[in-house]
């Protein structure tokens, strides 16, 4: 089939990718639109990863407060460029992660922020579980290890089922947006208060 400048054009308004990077993928999805949308994802999630060691220093203080001011979340979300920190699809994700704090309540920002005594709790209370649940013996180790992973899409924000769509994660989300602005982009840190609860 031939790549005519038109589907370019076409491919290049909906993905903000280069002429040359939008005509190799329709030539390798044979002009199909969609494949070749989803081709230049795949291509800019793998460009994502490579751009996790730049250092990213810009970015902004998202403020959030819900329930007439019942749970209020600080998110710090950092780019490599003022440029990136201004533009929309970054301050819309900002708000995004914090409301994503305020609803689904993480502990940590990334699964290696966990410490090792809180990994090792949890899964002597997996294991002691499945005891009393009466499992057999050879599987305690396993069924506890996959009750590990659940505690961990629970209390680590880039693991969590994003609210507004459980097929997707926020890591996800991360990922995305990364991939679209050409920036490596960094959830720095978090803090979430709620009303009455004890601090520690």
């Amino acid at each position: 089939m031939e790549i005519t400048t038109e589907m370019i054009k076409e491919l290049r308004a909906a993905t903000n990718a280069g002429i040359l990077d939008c005509r190799k993928a329709l030539e390798a999805s044979g002009g199909d639109f969609q494949k070749a949308v989803d081709h230049l994802r795949e291509k800019g999630l793998a460009t994502a990863a490579k751009r996790a060691d730049r250092v990213a220093s810009q970015g902004m203080v998202e403020l959030y407060s819900h329930g007439e001011g019942r749970v209020g979340v600080m998110v710090e979300v950092n780019s490599e460029t003022d440029f990136v920190a201004r533009s929309e699809p970054f301050r819309k994700f900002a708000h995004e992660v914090a409301l994503q704090i305020a609803a689904a309540a993480p502990h940590y920002v990334k699964e290696e922020e966990i410490p090792a005594e809180v990994l090792a709790h949890e899964r002597e209370i997996a294991k002691a579980r499945a005891q009393e649940e009466g499992k057999p013996e050879k599987m305690l180790d396993r069924i506890a290890e996959g009750r590990l992973e659940k505690f961990k899409d629970e209390v680590v924000l880039l693991r969590q089922p994003y609210i507004r769509d459980e097929q997707t994660t926020v890591g996800k989300l991360l990922l995305d947006l990364i991939a679209s602005s050409g920036e490596n982009i960094v959830i720095r840190r978090f803090a979430r208060w709620e009303l009455g609860e004890e601090s520690g």
